[in-house]
């Protein structure tokens, strides 16, 4: 199965979040691959109109797992990592969100297990402004099953 994350209504290019001295600047948006924070699967602009990522994943039941699937079974997750681009290259991370599959319903998941598709739309930008992080609740996203 296939999980494609769509994401829209991005933060911008920079952000200050309450209690940060300076502004985080060049500000890209990746997922993270399991045990690896570094290395993220496509790192997007903040500033884009929208963004997708397609990962690779397998279903056994209602238990997903694959390269960039986090977590214990019943609790797996995607992180969506939000850093930092500096001339070099180099991603600084300074926040993650973070999109649990326990929060998909299961006959969403079911669905997407037979189609070969799970989609999740997610809204990127939180209630203040900046990068969206912690947990991502279904008001900010939402699962269906897709082709």
């Amino acid at each position: 199965m296939l999980i494609r994350i769509v994401g829209t209504q991005l933060p911008g290019s920079s952000c200050q979040p309450a209690g940060i001295a300076s502004a985080y600047t060049n500000i890209h948006v990746g997922v993270q691959r399991k045990n690896r924070p570094q290395e993220l699967l496509d790192p997007q602009r903040g500033d884009a109109d929208t963004v997708t990522w397609t990962v690779e994943c397998t279903v056994d039941g209602d238990d997903v797992r694959g390269p960039y699937i986090q977590g214990r079974p019943g609790e797996r997750f995607l992180y969506l990592s939000w850093g930092t681009v500096d001339a070099a290259g180099t991603t600084t991370m300074f926040r993650r969100a973070k999109l649990m599959l326990a929060d998909v319903p299961a006959e969403v998941l079911s669905a997407a297990a037979r189609s070969g598709v799970l989609e999740a739309r997610v809204r990127l930008t939180d209630a203040a402004g900046n990068p969206l992080c912690a947990r991502v609740k279904p008001a900010w996203i939402d699962w269906t099953a897709t082709t």
